[in-house]
């Protein structure tokens, strides 16, 4: 995976450069500063290292391509870019294996590709696997449960507490929930208990 790295006084100023020279745009990297000593009387200075997403993303999809070609399954892959946050979609020749009971062995797979890029980059990648359109199903069973639970607190005026959610999942609920009126969300407890409260206004 290529890196940019380049000194300077100033972050926002190094970066603007390395965009400058590269022919680059601010959504396409993602980067890591740190400060180092300078040289005598010079004081200090901040290195700035910059990946490009692309690179990264097919850093994924190889890491992800030998896992999944191992377990004797054929694989492509889609990306697809919105708000600021990547999925890569996986489309394979047993869909059921690489999901797993409730999604476990996507999850799996996910954590370790996300554990893979903080070792390589020492970068906390915002990264989405699916597989074929499995995760958008679940996301509309989650906004129609969520909709639902809401119209019922609105109703009964009593707070509800939905089962145990990833992250994901709990983003889902919050969003569609944002300008609902008459109830407000909390994620509440410790993963891997974590859930959200609809709670009345």
């Amino acid at each position: 995976m290529e890196k940019i790295i380049k000194e300077g006084k100033e972050v926002d100023v190094i970066l603007e450069e390395i965009l400058a020279e590269n022919n680059l745009n601010k959504d396409d990297i993602v980067y890591t500063s740190h400060e180092k000593k300078g040289k005598l009387f010079q004081g200090n200075v901040f290195e700035v290292t910059v990946y490009q997403k692309s690179d990264i993303n097919e850093s994924i999809k190889s890491y992800l391509k030998e896992i999944i070609e191992n377990m004797g399954i054929d694989v492509s892959f889609e990306i697809i870019n919105k708000e600021g946050r990547t999925t890569i979609k996986m489309y394979t020749s047993n869909n059921p294996i690489i999901i797993g009971r409730n999604g476990n062995t996507l999850k799996a797979l996910e954590t370790l590709v996300k554990q893979k890029i903080q070792n390589d980059t020492d970068i906390h990648y915002k990264i989405n696997l699916d597989v074929s359109n499995y995760k958008e199903k679940i996301a509309k069973n989650i906004e129609r449960l969520a909709k639902t639970t809401a119209r019922e607190v609105v109703k009964t005026k009593i707070p509800v507490a939905l089962d145990n959610m990833t992250s994901y999942e709990r983003r889902i609920v919050h969003n569609i929930l944002t300008d609902f009126k008459g109830v407000t969300t909390e994620s509440e407890g410790e993963e891997p208990n974590r859930h959200v409260v609809i709670k009345p206004l």
